[in-house]
């Protein structure tokens, strides 16, 4: 147990909570707002047909371009490291941007993904790659897709349709994005930004019970 004394009251913390807050960055502030109004997935649709948004949803965004199964190791990076802790949470989603022709091969991915988690939330959408290249342009990152329309990084997108990520890393200056093909930064900065951000709209959400209520 952790004891703390705020304006005169003794708390005492069990230990769990105690690593939960002091394992984040940004003391669970809001993590910054990198890019504001990326565009919305209004031209995708998902292997099921249907549409899908970033509005009212946490969104972790990728794109795996025209060959899915090159990032097979990212994606399970992903799902062991990422997905597995937080795909319970209530709006949250992966969403996986591909060009249209590629609906089996995705398919077989998330085949493959169900194998280690319910892979429900993992949503793969569809588009032209002129609609793929209006989204990531969107983002305004420094960062580059390949000539498949592809990249290692994903990104945060929050329930504002807003990109969200680090202004002061402490390596890079601005983070824009994560690199799936390192689980250091999956496991350590983006499984912390994650929890920043998820933490935030938890205290939104109990605001706005505890207003109603009064």
């Amino acid at each position: 147990m952790k004891k703390y004394l705020v304006l005169g009251v003794l708390f005492i913390l069990p230990i769990t909570a105690y690593l939960f807050f002091a394992s984040g960055v940004n003391n669970f502030g809001k993590l910054p707002v990198i890019t504001p109004e990326v565009h919305e997935l209004t031209s995708f649709t998902t292997l099921d047909g249907d549409s899908l948004q970033f509005k009212d949803h946490i969104t972790v965004l990728g794109f795996f371009g025209s060959n899915p199964e090159a990032s097979k190791a990212n994606a399970f990076n992903l799902t062991h490291k990422i997905y597995k802790k937080n795909h319970q949470f209530e709006d949250f989603q992966f969403v996986i941007l591909l060009p249209k022709g590629t609906e089996m091969a995705a398919s077989v991915l998330k085949e493959k993904l169900h194998e280690v988690e319910d892979a429900k939330n993992w949503r793969f959408a569809f588009a032209t790659p002129q609609a793929i290249d209006q989204v990531f342009t969107s983002l305004k990152t420094n960062l580059t897709l390949d000539s498949t329309q592809a990249t290692p990084f994903v990104f945060i997108i929050d329930k504002e349709g807003s990109l969200r990520g680090r202004d002061d890393d402490e390596d890079i200056g601005t983070l824009y994005g994560f690199d799936a093909r390192s689980i250091a930064e999956i496991n350590n900065k983006m499984s912390d930004d994650i929890k920043v951000v998820l933490a935030e709209y938890r205290l939104e959400l109990k605001k706005y019970k505890s207003d109603r209520e009064i």
